[in-house]
């Protein structure tokens, strides 16, 4: 699913009704027509349910007009409550006003009532708090900076109420373009938006004041979007089972390809683990885990179907950078190198990752230190021949753009982005709604996940998943995109099956083949 910015769906509006000369009004009416009718099946008004209708003086007022006939015409008592004078409103907006104030006469349980300031808000405060149901139809998609003055108190007054709200294109107050909350913002039940969703329907904060969303075609012709350059998707379920085709008959393992990790570190054997064993559960052929020498052998009952190799290790047990000829000499049949899982920032550790990313040529997949590793010299990224993927938390992700991590979640998207674009890498910003940045710019966000998977070792479980992929053939941004996905979708399994409390990264492992198996079944 495509994401749009609100310059990006004006653009739009615009070329259709200049180029296809489908009016202004026609766009409106669709979208208060359609508007109507997801309002309908939401909310099952009938004719003793109050509705407030709330319209600025804007086009997004105009459809919440176009709705208001609609419900009249349905014999529902409407009370369109315009914040603003009349005589300001222009327009589509105002040819779609002056209809509704000819049918009043018709529909005398309806009425239009005025509140251009603080002083008519206060006035008629008591008859909004008294609607049973509210639309909101106060800003559309083109708000851009704080609300204040008295359309932050009506917001406020509506929210107050708790009674549904049903949101015109976007939820008054909402950053199109980012899912900020601009000071204040209505929390809608629901949100009927036009043509396509757009970036701040999806992006937390924004989906906690959407709702459930709906896109109403009103028109807009699809050749529309080819010229705006629209990079932000949506993951969907049938783009990620395509990347997993049946398997032949007479496969055997090397068919499945062979994994390399180097992971590990004194204390921290469990990530490698649960990376090895993910990878062996996501169907690589073979998975061979290098790790320093000293913590091979209690490693060892932890990873029953993956191979070790001990490595060269420094007096306190990191990896050394002693062990670049073998890990590139072992590297020399395998498919793909998974890099980072509980490795540290030892000084020879991180000697070591740096004449990886430089010296080895297997797709790369890179998480936890190795990316610490690297933070002070990410510009090595871009000297490699193929992207690199990064799967960094917020925190590792601040390290590597030199910014905070406040900063980092203040714009993820477009964090992701740059940092893809400038480096030559495949950017995964784990998290809530993780993102898929790569370096043509695009990015995506994964719907699957849930808060149960907000525990130690998911991101190990990820990178081992990623790189059996990728080992297997998968090209590194579909080991990425397949990767994160069918991470989100095994908690999500797991939180139906158990609840979505206390499951860990080791129960995620189990929950893979089911998990790919259900891709495949979409494809049959």
């Amino acid at each position: 699913m495509m994401l749009v910015t609100a310059k990006q769906m004006q653009a739009m509006d615009s070329f259709t009704i200049n180029e296809f000369k489908i009016p202004g009004l026609v766009l409106m009416e669709n979208a208060g027509r359609g508007a109507c009718d997801f309002f309908m099946e939401k909310f099952t008004p009938d004719r003793s349910t109050r509705v407030g209708i709330v319209a600025g003086r804007g086009n997004n007022g105009g459809d919440g007009w176009v709705m208001a006939r609609y419900l009249m015409e349905k014999q529902i008592p409407v009370t369109v409550f315009l914040l603003s004078e009349k005589d300001r409103v222009s327009g589509d907006a105002k040819t779609n006003m002056d209809f509704v104030e000819k049918l009043l006469p018709h529909f005398p349980r309806s009425a239009v009532v005025q509140i251009a300031d603080a002083a008519a808000l206060a006035q008629e405060k008591s008859r909004i708090i008294h609607q049973d149901l509210f639309i909101d139809a106060i800003f559309g998609t083109g708000l851009n900076s704080d609300v204040k003055g008295f359309f932050r108190d009506v917001i406020q007054c509506i929210n107050q109420t708790k009674k549904p709200v049903f949101s015109v294109d976007i939820p008054s107050g909402l950053n199109a373009d980012t899912g900020a909350v601009c000071g204040v913002c209505i929390k809608a039940s629901a949100t009927a938006t036009f043509a396509f969703a757009k970036i701040g329907h999806i992006l937390y904060p924004g989906n906690q004041y959407t709702g459930k969303l709906r896109i109403i075609d009103i028109g807009i012709p699809g050749c529309a979007a080819r010229d705006q350059d629209i990079r932000f998707q949506v993951l969907e379920k049938n783009r990620i089972a395509r990347l997993f085709p049946p398997r032949e008959f007479n496969s055997h393992k090397g068919n499945f390809g062979h994994l390399m990790i180097v992971s590990g570190s004194v204390g921290k054997t469990g990530a490698p683990a649960l990376c090895a064993n993910a990878a062996q559960r996501c169907g690589t052929g073979l998975v061979t885990l290098g790790v320093p020498a000293g913590i091979n052998a209690g490693l060892e009952p932890m990873v029953t179907e993956p191979m070790t190799v001990p490595l060269p290790e420094t007096q306190s047990g990191a990896l050394s950078a002693a062990g670049l000829k073998k890990i590139l000499a072992l590297a020399r049949d395998k498919q793909a190198l998974a890099l980072g899982p509980g490795i540290g920032t030892d000084p020879e550790t991180r000697k070591l990752v740096l004449l990886l990313v430089k010296n080895c040529s297997l797709p790369l997949i890179m998480d936890a230190d190795a990316i610490n590793c690297i933070a002070e010299n990410p510009e090595i990224l871009a000297s490699r021949p193929s992207p690199a993927v990064l799967t960094p938390h917020p925190g590792e992700m601040a390290r590597l753009a030199g910014i905070s991590a406040k900063q980092v979640q203040a714009d993820r998207p477009g964090v992701a982005r740059k940092f893809a674009e400038n480096h030559n890498a495949i950017l995964v910003l784990k998290g809530a709604q993780t993102l898929i940045a790569l370096p043509d710019g695009q990015v995506f966000l994964s719907p699957t996940g849930n808060p149960g998977m907000a525990t130690a070792g998911m991101g190990d479980v990820l990178t081992g998943m990623i790189s059996a992929l990728a080992a297997q053939g998968f090209s590194l941004e579909n080991a990425a995109l397949a990767g994160v996905y069918i991470h989100g979708l095994c908690g999500d399994m797991l939180a139906e099956k158990i609840g979505p409390f206390g499951f860990v990264a080791s129960d995620m492992t189990g929950a893979i083949p089911g998990a790919i198996h259900r891709m495949q079944a979409c494809t049959r």
